[in-house]
């Protein structure tokens, strides 16, 4: 472990705690607290006459201001959240929630955009949500993800984080992240209570499902929000879904992250509309309503072993013979989506077998033990063949998707300082090794 990363944890642990130093809360405050994010909450509702397509996406809705949250126990620190038009997977309008959390010591000029790996398919587990108070399993994720805001807090930059999956925890939608993430900038830097202003520049940050938010929200940008686009100074990301598809062969019969299979398969049915519990055989259904309404934390190591074919019902041993799947995999291929045009720092583990991910299959290779190593790399080297814009790409041959993080954190953080003083971007152009083709998925006959 280097001395920045040392250096930049022990800042993040020290805010961290000192973010809790209000006075104690009594157990019918924190009760109180969690009360105001709970599923019912209005908060999340838009009930207004206008029908939300009469909105411009970005349309702040509601404003809230309260106390930031760690497990249900608030701190002296305000979030302003945000109720927003956004757009869904399906192109749909809809209304969604992020928080702005404001620096003690920034003058409005810069923010970042941080992207939460929350990775979940509740709604309650969303960062606002444990923001603002509740405390769920899967909301320990944002809590836990402090220690990255704490560092960027204290160094001048505001911080935006939306609710990526939506209001519908469309789980690994990235379309649906991105739209979600740009969006969310918007309404920020429309709304009087956060201080932004169309003149602050912003940077895009996230690992793992985050990541995924990060570059939808890059690539999407130029066309799907111009206005934002203009805004970004560059993109942090690690450990980076690119192709669903291959993701789900490498995490096959894996020990810990095989979960992520029924994950994925609720995921697609809920957010492109489709039904896919008709090509799952009884202990598929079974795995699929055990999962419906939950979070990474609780499919990871939970299903050693766990298989598409041990879920499938026997003819659709190859999930590219069922049409709806392979549609919404290929929407979700970010080898598909366009090139950013703002600079980039990507960074990818590649020693997965350290969390029980043992895949190398011919055209998918190793990965951190959850995304595909090649992958990422094909990305890299497609940006740069196609955009003419730096990027900065890292692989560490020793740290698995849990590791990597942090290793990552401090360089990100470094990147995007440098972005945001106008730095020349470092570039990797040339030097990053060939990857996986990221060619659309083909159907696949009946078994």
């Amino acid at each position: 472990m280097t001395k920045a990363t040392v250096r930049l944890i022990s800042v993040a642990v020290a805010t961290a705690a000192a973010m809790t130093a209000a006075p104690a809360a009594t157990a019918a405050e924190s009760t109180q607290a969690a009360a105001t994010a709970t599923a019912n909450d209005p908060f999340y509702a838009y009930g207004g006459s206008r029908p939300l397509s009469a909105f411009a996406p970005g349309t702040v809705l509601k404003t809230r201001t309260l106390q930031y949250h760690l497990v249900g126990i608030p701190t002296p620190l305000k979030a302003v959240q945000l109720l927003y038009r956004t757009t869904n997977a399906q192109g749909r309008p809809a209304a969604n929630v992020t928080t702005v959390v404001r620096s003690p010591t920034g003058d409005r000029s810069k923010a970042v955009s941080y992207q939460s790996f929350y990775d979940s398919l509740s709604p309650e587990d969303g960062p606002s949500r444990a923001i603002a108070g509740d405390v769920t399993l899967g909301g320990l994720i944002p809590n836990v993800e402090a220690l990255f805001l704490a560092p960027l807090l204290t160094q001048g930059y505001d911080v935006v984080i939306p609710d990526t999956e939506g209001q519908r925890a469309n789980f690994a939608a990235g379309p649906e992240y991105g739209t979600n993430t740009l969006d969310s900038i918007r309404a920020a830097t429309k709304s009087v209570q956060t201080g932004l202003t169309s003149s602050t520049a912003f940077g895009l940050m996230g690992y793992s499902g985050g990541s995924i938010a990060t570059n939808w929200a890059a690539a999407l940008a130029p066309s799907y929000a111009p206005d934002v686009n203009r805004k970004l100074v560059g993109y942090a990301e690690g450990g980076l879904l690119v192709d669903p598809a291959h993701n789900l062969k490498y995490v096959d019969g894996s020990l810990a992250w095989s979960g992520v299979i029924p994950m994925s398969v609720i995921g697609v049915s809920r957010s492109y509309g489709v039904d896919l519990k008709a090509y799952l055989n009884g202990y598929g259904l079974e795995v699929y309503k055990e999962l419906e309404h939950g979070s990474i934390l609780d499919a990871l190591g939970h299903y050693p072993g766990l298989t598409w074919k041990k879920m499938a019902k026997p003819e659709y041993a190859d999930p590219n013979s069922i049409p709806a799947f392979l549609e919404a995999v290929n929407k979700l291929n970010l080898g598909s989506a366009a090139t950013p045009t703002v600079p980039g720092f990507i960074a990818q583990g590649n020693a997965g077998i350290l969390e029980g991910t043992f895949g190398n299959h011919p055209g998918v290779g190793t990965g951190d033990g959850v995304m595909v190593t090649g992958d990422v790399r094909a990305l890299a080297r497609q940006y740069c063949a196609t955009g003419g814009t730096a990027v900065k790409y890292s692989q560490y041959e020793l740290l698995s998707h849990t590791g990597a993080p942090v290793v990552w954190a401090p360089v990100a953080l470094g990147w995007l300082g440098d972005r945001f003083a106008g730095r020349t971007a470092p570039s990797d152009c040339g030097r990053i090794p060939a990857g996986n083709s990221l060619v659309p998925e083909e159907p696949a006959p009946l078994s």
